[in-house]
């Protein structure tokens, strides 16, 4: 193995992201897996389970304090909210220079930790081990709102709609596709911890109203803002792309971005700006893939960064 490839260990490999992530290492020219962990998995192919993984490794079961001695130059834990924190303090003990991507929502508020939404917060970063990866529906509306702020009157409302792999692999009424057919299901309709999360980054007021639909993948976000000053249709649009125009996987676009556009895709869709009479009331709407840019896709920018590598090294544009 040559020097400057980097090793990676993932931890909660089973999920669908685990799945996304893996081939994304796989295909990295400067990173490998060194390990997958599953507790249900744990001895299979890894190729048997993840189409595109042509590798021999095979699945481990792994717990908290036998992470740190497998070696791995990062480790990425995509793990359910609430698991995180014996493999982090296992890794902060016995292998402190160790890269952690954590996925969960464990340490998006420890100030401590780098809080890894590269557009928009890289330059924070300075040399931080410890990387929270934000959340999907979170990702998706930091970027629609962010070319808003010094606009903003009053509270942001945000109406998400995302497929049901969002809801993870354990069984649940949001994952259900019986329950899901021709429905939608609103759910923690005030103080979702996405809610909070945006609140918090963006210093603004945020009113979160997430669904979920029977589709498996991508995020729907329609954002409304009411303004301080008004603003015309054309200048919101050059507001946008002005602040996006050095972002490879932030796509603006004219008409509003449909969901089914942006499965498989890396990268997030804005567009469909609309504004009232008067110029004071504005709509945006964003779409990404919750797997990808959402999860999976914005944890290898953050070890990208982490490495001194290009931020979107083995990532497909």
């Amino acid at each position: 193995m040559s020097q400057s490839v980097r090793t990676v260990g993932i931890v909660g490999a089973r999920g669908h992201t685990g799945a996304e992530l893996i081939r994304l290492v796989h295909g990295h020219p400067s990173l490998e897996l060194a390990f997958v962990s599953s507790r249900e998995l744990d001895g299979q192919r890894v190729d048997a389970q993840v189409a595109g993984y042509t590798g021999d490794l095979r699945y481990g079961n792994f717990g908290a304090d036998a992470v740190p001695g497998q070696g791995a130059d990062a480790v990425v834990l995509a793990l359910p909210n609430g698991k995180a924190a014996p493999f982090v303090a296992a890794l902060d003990r016995d292998a402190p220079e160790t890269v952690v991507v954590d996925l969960s929502a464990d340490y998006r508020f420890d100030d401590s930790w780098y809080y890894g939404l590269p557009e928009l917060t890289r330059g924070r970063y300075d040399g931080q081990r410890r990387i929270s990866n934000p959340g999907c529906y979170a990702t998706a509306m930091q970027l629609a709102i962010a070319p808003l702020l010094g606009l903003l009157d009053g509270p942001v409302q945000a109406f998400g709609v995302s497929g049901y792999s969002g809801a993870g692999t354990t069984p649940s009424d949001r994952n259900n596709i019986e329950l899901l057919r021709d429905n939608l299901m609103p759910y923690a309709l005030a103080g979702h911890i996405h809610e909070r999360e945006v609140t918090r980054q963006l210093a603004t007021a945020v009113e979160f109203m997430p669904h979920v639909a029977a589709h498996f993948r991508g995020i729907t976000l329609t954002v409304n803002a009411h303004l301080s000053a008004p603003v015309d249709v054309d200048a919101l649009a050059a507001r946008y792309r002005d602040r996006y125009a050095d972002e490879p996987l932030v796509e603006i676009v004219d008409a509003a971005p449909w969901v089914s556009g942006i499965a498989g895709h890396h990268g997030a869709r804005i567009g469909g700006f609309t504004a009232s009479d008067d110029g004071r009331r504005v709509v945006v709407v964003a779409t990404l893939d919750n797997l990808l840019k959402g999860a999976a896709t914005q944890a290898l920018q953050n070890l990208n960064l982490a490495f001194g590598l290009p931020e979107t090294a083995g990532i497909p544009l």
